[in-house]
């Protein structure tokens, strides 16, 4: 049984109460995904967030009952409805979503032998009409990253990759800084400037043509705080003000010039956050905390609403959740 809560923070050992917050957004439900789903990510496209991949409820399945899927789910904010999508080519979970060049890609992720090894894998593929179709593929492995989309490119920054020869096991994965970058238009990879942490299960956003990572884990040393942020013009990092509390598996993305960040998960439980951080003052502030805490989940923003969706109620593994929640923000 594969059980990340051994390796996950065991900080925060009192988590502030989720009641208090200092800012004026707040959550509304939607409607639920018509399946359960966890780490899983999502990207807008057309007005419409999409979500592929994850980790579903299934019978003998690994800890906690889940196991990979190829399901992919489009939701309309208008109609406040989803609708199912093409297949990916096989089940995976952790595949990262983007969108440029008027198409949404889907990026790496694992694999899950008959045993139970997570395999990560290089696949790249396009949303083309009626299937998920492979794209050059990634040069390195990159798994547990984030996705950033700039024009008709896509950072991939930070997360996990094999240490050295060994890809079977979860085990065999170890935190990275890599920065790999994918031309939409051309179909061919490059590389920039590694991040300033390695970390994985960390999450951003795109601010005035900057990157901006937050948060994230490291295998044995627990969640991170840490804020960075990229100008790809200088191919520069630096590092800002860190989140009020540390967090991996959590979600983020921006609205109104605003930085939103919100769940994830400590050794022992979710946290149910939610901070909004303003490039302007480099501060960051407590927003509601989320109705319904999950770590593992996708956050999309569309129009000036961010989408929740899905993700994990328990630390972990187990008690996967179909849950869709929109952030107003103030």
């Amino acid at each position: 049984m594969i059980d990340r809560r051994t390796l996950v923070a065991a900080g925060l050992a009192a988590i502030p109460g989720a009641a208090c917050a200092q800012g004026a957004a707040r959550w509304e439900p939607r409607a639920d995904i018509p399946w359960p789903v966890q780490e899983v990510y999502g990207t807008e496209w057309n007005g419409r967030a999409v979500i592929a991949g994850g980790m579903a409820p299934r019978a003998g399945g690994l800890g906690g009952g889940i196991n990979p899927q190829d399901r992919t789910g489009l939701y309309d904010p208008a109609a406040d409805a989803w609708t199912e999508g093409p297949r990916l080519p096989f089940p995976r979970h952790h595949p990262v979503l983007a969108t440029a060049a008027g198409r949404p890609y889907a990026f790496g992720g694992f694999q899950v032998t008959d045993a139970g090894g997570w395999v990560a894998i290089k696949d790249a593929l396009v949303l083309d009409g009626d299937a998920w179709r492979a794209v050059a593929p990634m040069p390195a492995f990159q798994c547990e990253t984030v996705a950033f989309a700039i024009g008709d490119r896509i950072h991939l920054v930070s997360g996990r990759a094999p240490r050295g020869e060994a890809n079977r096991n979860w085990q065999d994965q170890g935190d990275i800084a890599l920065h790999q970058v994918y031309d939409a238009q051309a179909d061919v990879w490059s590389t920039a400037r590694p991040s300033p942490l390695a970390r994985n299960s960390a999450t951003g956003a795109v601010i005035d043509g900057k990157l901006y990572l937050a948060g994230g884990r490291r295998v044995g040393e627990g969640n991170s705080g840490q804020l960075d942020r990229y100008d790809p013009a200088t191919d520069r990092w630096e590092t800002l003000a860190p989140m009020p509390v540390g967090a991996g598996g959590l979600a983020g993305a921006a609205a109104g010039g605003r930085f939103y960040v919100f769940g994830g998960e400590t050794s022992n439980s979710v946290i149910p956050h939610c901070w909004s951080y303003d490039p302007a003052r480099d501060a960051w502030r407590e927003e509601l905390a989320m109705r319904t805490p999950r770590h593992g989940l996708a956050g999309v923003a569309i129009g000036d609403r961010i989408y929740a969706i899905g993700g994990g109620v328990r630390a972990s593994g187990g008690q996967v959740s179909a849950v869709v929640e929109a952030l107003v923000p103030a």
